[in-house]
């Protein structure tokens, strides 16, 4: 029978291994049973609290508690809105204001914190609704009033334009995605997942959903030892972590520094990467140490829950390439559209636009930008149909398979010149002496800006890239950082770039 509610799969396999781990971090780790207890009794007690169907922010600390909390406010018919203290005031104070939520489940640590930026509703602790009786009957009727298309968690965007919009999916999308994943990455009981992605992003539902399908394992991994690559290994190895669900940026930052030449992860045979290109120079280094491990490029947007596309790394590819992000999923389809909605040629480069099961609710309290983005397919006019336009540019390969170019945003003119700045970042990547780099554009002085962090001066990047690009795409400005900064869910932050540029830095 098909599962129409994300719980079935807690409820499932609890009553098959009810004392394995399912969730750890360094403060404590729950079982299934732990897990399946705890997060019943929150979501008894928001039940009778009569908050069905409305947002409840959980600002906790990043540990398996937060996790019970999430599933009890699904338990509650209710849907999640995950905070973080780690996130920019100003962010956390715009979604507590978008969301306008009436409840708040809270820890010790962030209880006090919440009141600083504006909330004045209802503050629950979790040690106080998490360990009482679950309430049967409460629970039943919520249950049978639950639909698969009943939303269950509202994730932000990372806010490229200054402005996080709450992308709200549901049972029916999650399911989809968590089963297609599955499937095609071949997670089972025996998985053992090593967390890198904050729990406000929708990239950890990698882990979180198939650990209580499974019966898998998730370790938390401490975000300090993300500073410290051996430590970050030696922490794989004592867990026996064979699955890395990671941002390219945190695969980098250990291939990087020559951290192979010291130790290496002797567990690992799954390397999942997303949020942007794996420059194919890092990906050799994790190939020669591991050459026998699955390495699997995802691509998808928030909008789509999760990622919509898939390519397994099945062949050898020139410093000079990017890999494919493949092929849809099962349920799911991918159109390219030109600038005026038509279907763009095979081969050609067009907007990624995405139909299928996977399609999230929209945004929250936005019918505005909802309707920008979640369109009627332009090229059905039959009948109703939705696709979801990402603004990220792409083509087919000669071989089929669909490649990420760059986000619309990122294709600018330059001396009459239509450019990507993705090709020029990633003919920068072929120069050994770079670790990483980020080209933006400076649109008031029409100038190409190249940031990089590495062991090469300016002057070698500078004659490299000559070397390499026609003259239209020389970078007008080299700069080189000791730090490439980041966003939270581990993509080059090209805002703070961009807004803090200024020439000769």
């Amino acid at each position: 029978m098909q599962i129409t509610n994300i719980l079935e799969y807690l409820e499932d396999t609890v009553r098959k291994i009810p004392e394995k781990t399912a969730f750890s971090c360094e403060e404590h780790s729950l079982t299934f049973t732990q897990l399946y207890n705890e997060s019943r009794s929150v979501g008894s007690f928001l039940a009778d609290k009569g908050f069905y169907g409305k947002p409840v922010v959980v600002f906790m600390k990043k540990t398996p508690r937060a996790v019970s909390a999430f599933l009890g406010v699904i338990y509650a018919g209710c849907f999640y809105v995950a905070l973080d203290e780690e996130m920019p005031r100003h962010r956390i104070e715009l979604i507590i204001g978008t969301i306008n939520a009436e409840a708040v489940i809270c820890d010790d640590a962030t209880s006090e914190l919440i009141k600083e930026y504006g909330y004045g509703g209802d503050v629950y602790l979790y040690n106080d609704i998490a360990f009482s009786e679950a309430d049967e009957a409460a629970l039943a009727s919520v249950r049978d009033r639950q639909t698969d298309t009943d939303p269950i968690y509202a994730v932000f965007t990372s806010g490229s334009t200054g402005v996080p919009k709450g992308v709200l999916a549901c049972h029916r999308s999650v399911i989809d995605y968590i089963e297609n994943l599955s499937q095609v990455l071949g997670f089972d009981g025996d998985t053992v997942y090593g967390n890198q992605a904050p729990f406000y992003f929708d990239a950890a539902l990698k882990e979180i959903i198939p650990t209580m399908k499974f019966g898998a394992t998730t370790h938390i991994i401490p975000k300090s030892l993300f500073m410290f690559p051996i430590k970050l290994v030696e922490f794989l190895n004592e867990h026996k972590i064979n699955t890395l669900c990671w941002a390219a940026s945190a695969l980098t930052m250990i291939s990087s520094f020559r951290t192979f030449e010291k130790i290496v992860p002797e567990y690992v045979k799954r390397v999942i990467f997303v949020g942007e290109v794996f420059p194919i120079k890092q990906l050799n280094m994790w190939k020669a140490v591991l050459p026998d491990a699955l390495y699997v490029n995802l691509y998808g947007p928030t909008e789509t829950t999760g990622v919509c596309c898939y390519y397994k790394v099945d062949r050898e590819f020139g410093l000079d390439e990017t890999l494919p992000v493949g092929r849809p999923f099962h349920n799911t389809s991918i159109i390219l559209l030109n600038d005026d909605n038509t279907a763009t040629p095979y081969g050609e480069t067009g907007e990624i636009c995405v139909k299928g099961t996977c399609l999230t609710l929209g945004y929250y309290n936005n019918p505005e930008k909802t309707r920008e983005s979640f369109i009627q397919n332009p090229l059905n006019s039959m009948y109703p149909e939705t696709i979801y336009k990402t603004g990220d540019l792409g083509r087919y390969n000669d071989r089929g398979e669909l490649c990420y170019v760059s986000r619309k945003d990122y294709q600018i003119k330059h001396m009459g010149h239509r450019i990507e700045l993705g090709e020029i970042e990633v003919v920068v990547n072929m120069h050994k002496g770079i670790k990483t780099n980020c080209c933006i554009f400076d649109d008031v002085k029409k100038k190409i800006v190249l940031y990089y962090t590495g062991d090469a001066t300016r002057a070698e990047v500078a004659a490299f890239t000559k070397e390499k690009l026609p003259r239209y795409m020389f970078p007008n400005v080299i700069i080189q950082l000791e730090n490439m900064p980041y966003t939270p869910n581990g993509k080059i932050d090209r805002v703070t770039l961009k807004n803090n540029y200024f020439e000769g830095k």
